[in-house]
């Protein structure tokens, strides 16, 4: 899920990135372009175990990587028309006060619980009646990540995290851009994910897939972020649709 502690003008180019880290954690990194009237934050609620500390997530820095779903993104050419000019690519679809880490060009809080919310600076806290909204999210941990108004491209927000359930890779992809839940939402994303050298299962329909990442991204600039010798599945969600949070079986 990713919501707006206030409403925004328009969201558009939602990528997502999900791998398995170590000890049952995830890397994820989100990016979007964003118009906004005013300073506000982006909350993204995690499935952490309960009970979670306020250090549990570590964020990564990918400024010095803005293009880093740009360069993913080419492994995933678009097919040329014969007969035709080359088409150009789509653009990738795209109690004590809590620590706040500079991230880039943005800062960044763990929030452990929705309890918890009022050790933020209120200008990037949810809504009071912002629980009544998240079904579900009673036990989550919330990634918060302190954004400035204007129009601008995000460049990825990235972090690992502890799962509540270590079997499968999370998409945070509800959203909420005017304080209300919608059941459906216009989606404008583009889901990558690299599965575990473990997983049994198949790919859910839908994914494309590319060959070993190393061939298209820079792994030392990603940080960790991505396995060189694995390749990375896609799925584009466009338009209208159920408006939910994915998980992949891994």
């Amino acid at each position: 899920m990713c919501c707006f502690s206030k409403p925004v003008r328009s969201v558009s180019a939602t990528n997502i990135f999900a791998r398995e880290a170590s000890n049952g954690r995830q890397y994820l990194a989100y990016s979007m372009t964003l118009s906004a009237g005013e300073d506000l934050s982006m909350i993204l609620p995690l499935p952490v175990p309960q009970s979670t500390p306020e250090g549990a997530v570590t964020f990564i820095d990918l400024s010095a990587y803005a293009e880093f779903f740009d360069d993913i993104a080419k492994g995933f050419p678009e097919p040329v028309a014969v007969g035709h000019a080359p088409r150009r690519a789509l653009p990738p679809e795209r109690a004590a006060p809590l620590a706040v880490v500079e991230v880039g060009s943005f800062e960044a809080s763990f929030v452990p619980s929705l309890s918890d919310f009022d050790r933020l600076d209120p200008r990037f806290r949810l809504p009071a009646d912002a629980g009544a909204k998240l079904p579900g999210h009673e036990r989550s941990g919330f990634a918060v990540f302190k954004l400035m108004k204007g129009k601008k491209r995000i460049h990825p927000m990235a972090f690992t995290f502890p799962r509540a359930a270590p079997g499968a890779l999370f998409f945070p992809t509800v959203h909420i851009h005017d304080g209300q839940v919608h059941a459906e939402a216009n989606f404008d994303h583009a889901l990558f994910l690299q599965r575990s050298p473990r997983a049994q299962t198949a790919i859910p329909h839908g994914w494309q897939f590319s060959n070993n990442a190393r061939y298209f991204v820079n792994i030392e600039k990603a940080r960790g972020m991505v396995d060189g010798d694995r390749p990375i599945h896609r799925l584009r969600l466009k338009g209208r649709a159920s408006n939910r949070d994915i998980y992949v079986e891994d």
